[in-house]
This record gives C-alpha cells, sequence and structure tokens, in this order.
C-alpha cells in the first residue's frame, strides 16, 4: 500500500519532456508509483487532489550560502518556501571546515541549537554529522571552500604556497571530499582567495577530481574582466581534468552589458555549466570593492597613505584587478547590513552627501567601522539576465542564506532573492514567454542534480527519493522586492521532503525532514 497518492495532477518530471496528466505515489523516501492518467493506482492510506496543479521535483539550489543554517536556523523558511528541497552550500571559496576564520561563527551557531549542542567539528565528516544532527527542513549538500583551505594553512597571507603547503591545502580538500563533500569552490574576489595563482587553484581542483568532484568558482571578476576571469576557469577544469561550474553567470556593469549571448556560448563550448538568480543586482560584501593589497583589516591605515592610488583602483580598477564601481557608480552600489542601521538601505553616493564626504572615503569610513559591511550592486541590464534566464541549459539558484523573517534578520534590506528566486524564475519564464515550465523546472531540478552528483534527486521516476512539490503554475510568482524583501512567495502549494510532507500553504508550520547529502 502507498503512503500518499498525489492523483489528477500535471506531472512535470524534471527532465525536459512533456508534462503529462496522472498520479504519483509515495512510501516511506521515495516514489513508489507512477502512473498516467486513466492507469489504476495501488491503494494508499492518504490521498492528495492535485486538480489544477503541477506535480515538480524539488527545486535544488546549488548556490546557496546557508551553511549553518542546519544549526541556528533548521527550519529555513525563506529556502523551503521557494520549493526548494535541495541546498549545496560552501560556495564562494568559503566553508565552516577547516575552522580558521569559523570558530567564533560555529560557536554562536551552537550556542544557539540547544537541541544539538556537540562541541565543534574536526572534520568535514564531523560537519556532515552535525548537519545530519540538525535536522533540517530542507537537504544540504556541500562544497569545500579554497579560501577556507587557504585561511588553514597560510592565513591571510598574500603569498603563494610553497610545495609542503600546497599539499596540505591539496590533501584537506582530499579528505573533504573523500568525506562527502561534491567538490570545492573558489571565491576569487574575497580574501584569501584574491590572492591565489591559477596554479594554486589547479592542485586543489586536481585533489577535487580525485573523488569525482566538481569545480564551482566565483570567478574574479564579472564586468569589465569577465571573459578572462571565465577563462581561467575553464582552464583550470581542463588542467585539472574535472567539470567546471561558473557561479552567478551575469554581465556586471556597462562594460558588458549586451554580452550575455557571448558569455553563454563561452560556457556552453567549452562544456561547462553555470547558474543564475535572476535579478538584475548582486549583493556582497563591500570588502569586495578593495584590491587584493588593500586588505580590509587595514583599509583606514591604507587609505591614509596611499589615498589616490586606492580611490583609483576602487573605482577604475588596475590590470589585475576589476573594479565593482567602473560602469556601475557609487549611487548604484546600496548598503545591505553594517553596524551603523542608519545607513541600511542606503546608496554608498547618498551616504557621502550625508556624511559630506567623497562616496570613496565614505566606503571607507564604512568599512573602518564594521569591516563586514554588505551591499548590494544594480549592476546588471533586464535584457542579459532574461538572456540568461532564457538558456535551458544554465540552472537558477539563489546565492542565498536562509532567513526567518520573524528574526532580527527581517528588518535588514536583504536581497529578494532570499525569497523568490525560484519563484521568480517560473513566473518570468511564463509571463515573458522565454521558456516553457517543463524547460524552467529542468534547470532546476535534475540538470543541476546531475552535475553536481546527487543521485535519486531532482527526476519524478519510481525509486527517486520523494523531494517533490505542487505548484500552481498560473499563480506562482515571487512576491519579495528590494523595497519590501521579506515576503514569501505566491504559488507554492505543498512540499515533500524524502516522502513527508513538511509544509502546506497557508501554514506557518514546517516539519524537518532533511538530511546531509554525502557524494558517493
Amino acid at each position: 500500500m502507498l503512503d500518499v497518492l498525489i492523483h489528477d495532477v500535471t506531472v512535470v518530471d524534471g527532465t525536459g519532456a512533456p508534462g503529462f496528466a496522472g498520479a504519483v505515489g509515495l512510501t516511506g523516501e521515495r516514489i513508489a508509483w507512477l502512473g498516467r492518467e486513466g492507469a489504476e493506482a495501488p491503494p494508499a492510506a492518504a490521498r492528495v487532489d492535485g486538480r489544477g496543479s503541477t506535480l515538480t521535483p524539488g527545486f535544488v539550489d546549488v548556490h546557496n550560502h546557508s551553511d549553518l543554517s542546519p544549526l541556528i536556523l533548521p527550519t529555513m523558511p525563506s529556502t523551503l518556501r521557494q520549493g526548494t528541497t535541495t541546498v549545496i552550500v560552501g560556495n564562494c571559496g568559503s566553508s565552516p571546515w577547516p575552522l580558521a576564520g569559523w570558530d567564533e561563527c560555529v560557536g554562536l551557531a551552537y550556542a544557539s541549537a540547544a537541541d544539538h549542542p556537540p562541541p565543534a567539528w574536526t572534520s568535514w565528516a564531523d560537519y556532515l554529522d552535525a548537519i545530519d544532527a540538525g535536522r533540517p527542513a530542507v537537504n544540504v549538500a556541500t562544497l569545500v571552500g579554497h579560501g577556507s583551505v587557504r585561511r588553514e594553512v597560510l592565513g591571510l597571507d598574500r603569498r603563494p604556497p610553497d610545495a609542503a603547503e600546497l599539499g596540505r591545502m591539496a590533501g584537506l580538500v582530499g579528505e573533504a571530499v573523500s568525506a562527502g563533500a561534491v567538490g570545492v569552490s573558489s571565491g576569487l574576489v574575497y580574501a584569501p582567495g584574491i590572492y591565489a595563482a591559477t596554479d594554486e587553484l589547479v592542485a586543489l581542483a586536481r585533489a577535487s577530481a580525485s573523488q569525482d568532484g566538481v569545480y564551482a568558482s566565483h570567478i574574479r571578476g564579472e564586468g569589465r574582466d569577465l571573459f578572462d576571469a571565465v577563462a581561467e576557469a575553464i582552464r583550470i577544469g581542463r588542467q585539472a581534468d574535472l567539470p567546471v561550474h561558473v557561479s552567478h553567470l551575469k554581465c556586471e556593469s556597462s562594460r558588458v552589458w549586451g554580452r550575455a549571448d557571448d558569455l553563454l556560448r563561452t560556457i556552453h563550448d567549452a562544456g561547462a555549466t553555470g547558474d543564475q538568480y535572476p535579478y538584475p543586482a548582486w549583493n556582497s560584501s563591500l570588502e569586495s570593492l578593495l584590491p587584493p593589497w588593500a586588505p580590509v583589516a587595514d583599509v583606514a591605515a591604507t587609505a591614509a597613505t596611499e589615498h589616490d592610488r586606492l580611490r583609483d583602483a576602487v573605482e577604475r580598477g588596475e590590470p589585475d584587478f576589476q573594479s565593482s564601481v567602473d560602469g556601475v557608480g557609487w549611487d548604484r552600489i546600496v548598503i545591505s547590513e553594517t553596524r551603523d542601521a542608519r545607513w541600511n538601505g542606503m546608496d554608498i553616493a547618498a551616504i557621502g552627501d550625508e556624511m559630506e564626504r567623497d562616496p570613496f572615503d565614505a566606503m571607507i569610513a564604512l568599512l573602518a567601522a564594521a569591516p563586514a559591511t554588505a551591499c548590494i550592486g544594480h549592476a546588471m541590464h533586464d535584457d542579459d539576465v532574461r538572456t540568461i534566464l532564457a538558456d535551458p541549459r544554465v540552472f537558477v539558484a539563489s546565492d542565498a542564506s536562509a532567513i526567518d523573517p520573524a528574526s532580527p534578520a527581517g528588518e535588514l534590506p536583504v536581497h529578494p532573492r532570499d525569497y523568490g528566486t525560484f519563484p521568480r524564475a517560473l513566473a518570468m519564464a511564463r509571463d515573458e514567454r522565454l521558456l516553457p515550465i517543463e524547460a524552467v523546472v529542468a534547470k532546476m531540478t535534475s540538470l543541476p542534480a546531475g552535475r553536481f552528483g546527487l543521485p535519486d534527486r531532482g527526476r519524478i521516476i519510481e525509486g527517486a527519493f520523494a523531494d517533490v512539490l505542487l505548484v500552481d503554475p498560473a499563480g506562482v510568482r515571487d512576491a519579495a522586492t528590494f523595497a519590501s524583501p521579506h515576503a514569501f512567495p505566491e504559488g507554492i502549494e505543498r512540499i515533500w521532503v524524502n516522502g513527508a510532507t513538511v509544509w502546506e500553504a497557508g501554514q506557518d508550520a514546517i516539519a524537518r525532514h532533511g538530511r546531509a547529502i554525502r557524494h558517493g
């Protein structure tokens, strides 16, 4: 007997094949039966009427930053209620193992996780066990961060590793992928990843390749240096002999607006993949605007002694450093979180006016007061966003962290992608006739699951894990905006994770049936 039969529903199975009228049966954690309209279904303990709705696989978010949410916010409401049932964390070169630089964060996480207060993990396997112990609402797969590995071995030194240090770094990556990480990530605009040469990245990618892992990269530049940065990622993959995935594809700044087709052609011709959040603005640390020779810890002193050079680098760039201001403007970079709350939601040009300073000097003052300041840059053109979304081979991903709007974070001017990425992609594809629903769902399910080695996820087939959701195909849409970002989407009706209902429309309660997914 089936545990649940979802009947009279349109099934979009995640493969890209045409949807069909039918029914799906769940038993335990798996999809146990799949039938087309008219097929006689086995008896079931419970029945769910799917008339008017579409059943899809749960969405797979390959670029997520909820590394500690299984401990501090295991319900992960802003993530789950988009229809996301699996996230991949450890992106942009940052992962909570090795622990250098993460100790304070991990301590705070355990202090907030009263149900599960084990000591901080000492291995990647321990970290995955901690995710399981946290019982998150969604499944969590992991990348090991190059930046975290580099910081463990070299700290924040701005130099190449020697042979012994490089061997130790590769060993840490190898340990992580052997324990279940799906690959290694890099964040080459952030310290300490910004200090790494290509050869160093190749060596660590080879350690991931030895376990069939992926190399996922936040590349060195997405504006002026976009194509050189993509070429470097492709070169790393070829030399290390492993799949390359370029994170959050975009044409950032007026210098590359209109070149989305060129970007996509470059990615696909090389056999690489990429993901996108379908918004015309990025969200990052304000620190990422600094060149590699000006670490944020010394920013005030550097600005005092190298003021003009630093301002030129930040506003115009250097041969080996792309400016995030050039082609964008200070009035399009908005502070989303900083210690002095009066600046939250204001652009840096306006903050400069309030401070009676040049915008560059206002940025230095913000960083000196709060090095962890975050910002949103309205740097992309809508036409490029649509072109990338319309590519059926580019995955959808949020680049978000899980948020509870009832928490203090619910007062911050966060990026709307934290709540609306996947429904927005569905709505844009439908309303602007960019892609049929079957192609959009494949971009969110089977394609990313296949690329990142997540077996039995992302498709509605017999024997697969029962991560599925009911969607209103005509009504699904995002509700979050830049002005009012803390808004759950519309049209997601019911979500199952590993065979269990975890959320239904009209309810706030979220059940927790996710787990750590170990590669291999």
